[in-house]
């Protein structure tokens, strides 16, 4: 056995291989070139040798190992060629040191690869993905992605995105080999073209780690800002669907990759969104997309511009975006900005702008529960539009109604500062009617609105002018019966109630301020008592300096 394998060598520190040193140097020029080495350091003839980073760890280590113990024979197929040319690579197994030696072997196959199948091209690719880097680095993966656009480019209307792609940022010799390709007469077997809405390849691709799409896309020669591609920009999305999903746990509740690896391809598909081409609910939903794969500044502020530009067409379910960095149920800030980017916007219609203005109402409402929700948060909010968005101020009362229901513990000046974005002036009776009564809103709140509903009302709802109100001797020397004002007659049983609230609210406001007068009248009358007597009527004769001086 000390014969046989002279040399143990440990794989990336996770397995030990005992094997023998004049099969590997053979076929390995870095195995050669390593022995070497240790034999000037040392005369053992058993010695040790530890490689880091081996592609595909101890099992692509054991693949080369039967190669050179099998007299440089082993079966090559699609999904290990791949391994073995990275491995190849890695130990220089060249023509130099044996005829027929793996790297000539795994090129040799790799030439066929144009009549490979489009699944094969793909489980190629996907092999790949745990020796990215020496895969990359040997041009491997840029041969199968060119193979895999040919196989794609025989599809003539994905032929023509690519044509058109190609032609700014690739090269003119790939640009023409797809264009070649466009024009074959067949379609692969595998090939099965889908609707238009979500294309046959959709699928397929989603199996690729992100930087081997980040490849395929700028191969097409839409990454970046490069992107002007409608159908590109849903194959990403739909991409960037899965992959949340992936990040969450997935099924099998592994994690292959972080949020920031998809970063490039969420920045990408937000280039290639434009307001012609979605929706939106459409843009929304592009949002909820890609808003979790940390978006730089400037995309995030693109997509916002365009639904903003389009916020009069959202609904409130499109407003109920989850929060990310708020602890709150919803990204408030992120609708503060939209409202913004809306009336910023110029050349706004009335009409649109009242939409919004009953929109974000209903937004209110909705979020005013929150428990998390801070009072500047809902101000921000119902603060963002001008008071030309609403005719009436009834659905902000309301929100505000819940959100003092949901937080009990606000202060008198927290609950007072959140009624001042009302406009009682824009609040219906009945809505007064039932701030006056509410025991949540601070009672000179309440006074206030009352006195601005009762301001709108004539003053001949509320008094009779004295021709109308003749006594009784008058009319019956006249013959007639005593007629009094209709309006009196009429008087709607609203606008008493009305007159009647304001005059409780003022009652009670009057009630307050007596007893604080009485209070003080009380306490200083007792002090100016309990002096005097002491000073006039005291059994033993103290001196005023001995009483102490009340402020």
């Amino acid at each position: 056995m000390p014969q046989l394998c002279d040399l143990a060598i440990h794989v990336n520190g996770q397995q030990i291989f005992f094997l023998n040193q004049k099969i590997l140097s053979a076929y390995s020029g870095k195995f050669k070139k390593i022995i070497r080495q240790e034999k000037r350091k040392s005369q053992i003839k058993i010695s040790s040798i530890g490689i880091d980073n081996f592609p595909g760890g101890p099992d692509g280590f054991e693949m080369v190992s039967r190669f050179c113990y099998n007299h440089g024979e082993i079966k090559i197929t699609v999904s290990n060629v791949a391994l073995l040319h990275s491995c190849a690579v890695f130990l220089g197994m060249t023509e130099n040191l044996s005829t027929g030696n793996l790297l000539k072997q795994t090129e040799t196959f790799l030439d066929g690869v144009i009549d490979w199948s489009w699944h094969d091209i793909i489980a190629s690719l996907k092999s790949c993905e745990s020796f990215f880097t020496y895969s990359d680095t040997s041009g491997l993966v840029e041969k199968l992605i060119l193979s895999l656009l040919e196989k794609l480019a025989q599809n003539s209307d994905i032929a023509t995105l690519i044509a058109s792609s190609s032609s700014s940022s690739s090269s003119p010799e790939t640009a023409s080999r797809f264009r070649f390709s466009s024009s074959a007469k067949t379609t692969p077997e595998s090939t099965k073209p889908g609707s238009s809405s979500k294309q046959w390849w959709f699928d397929d691709l989603i199996v690729l780690p992100p930087m081997i799409i980040e490849k395929v896309i700028a191969n097409m020669g839409a990454y970046g800002t490069d992107n002007n591609s409608l159908i590109l920009t849903r194959f990403l999305l739909h991409y960037l669907k899965n992959a949340e999903l992936q990040c969450k746990g997935g099924a099998k509740g592994t994690v292959l990759y972080s949020r920031a690896d998809y970063a490039g391809l969420a920045s990408t598909a937000v280039h290639g969104v434009s307001r012609n081409s979605f929706s939106c609910r459409g843009l929304f939903s592009v949002l909820r997309v890609v808003s979790g794969f940390g978006l730089t500044r400037d995309c995030r502020a693109k997509l916002e511009k365009l639904i903003g530009a389009m916020l009069d067409q959202a609904t409130l379910d499109d407003l109920l975006v989850s929060g990310h960095d708020d602890r709150g149920v919803f990204d408030v800030n992120l609708v503060i900005r939209l409202i913004r980017i809306f009336v910023n916007g110029g050349f706004l219609s009335p009409q649109k702008l009242k939409k919004v203005g009953r929109l974000i109402d209903k937004y209110l409402c909705e979020i005013s529960p929150d428990q998390n929700l801070k009072t500047s948060k809902l101000l921000g909010v119902a603060e963002s539009l001008p008071d030309s968005a609403r005719d009436c101020f009834d659905g902000v009362y309301r929100a505000i109604d819940i959100y003092l229901q949901s937080h009990p513990t606000l202060s008198f000046e927290e609950r007072s500062r959140l009624c001042g974005c009302l406009n009682y002036a824009k609040m219906s009776l009945e809505a007064c009617k039932d701030l006056a009564k509410n025991p949540r809103i601070p009672p000179n709140i309440a006074v206030q609105a009352l006195k601005l509903q009762h301001s709108k009302i004539p003053e001949s709802d509320f008094s009779v002018s004295v021709k109308d109100i003749e006594s009784p001797s008058m009319s019956s020397s006249s013959g007639h019966m005593v007629m009094y004002n209709d309006n009196v007659e009429r008087l709607s049983q609203e606008n008493q109630e009305m007159k009647m609230n304001i005059q409780r609210m003022q009652w009670r406001v009057m009630e307050l301020e007596n007893a604080c007068k009485e209070m003080k009248g009380r306490i200083s009358k007792v002090v100016r008592h309990d002096v005097n007597v002491t000073s006039s009527s005291a059994p033993y004769n103290y001196s005023s300096s001995s009483f102490p001086r009340l402020c």
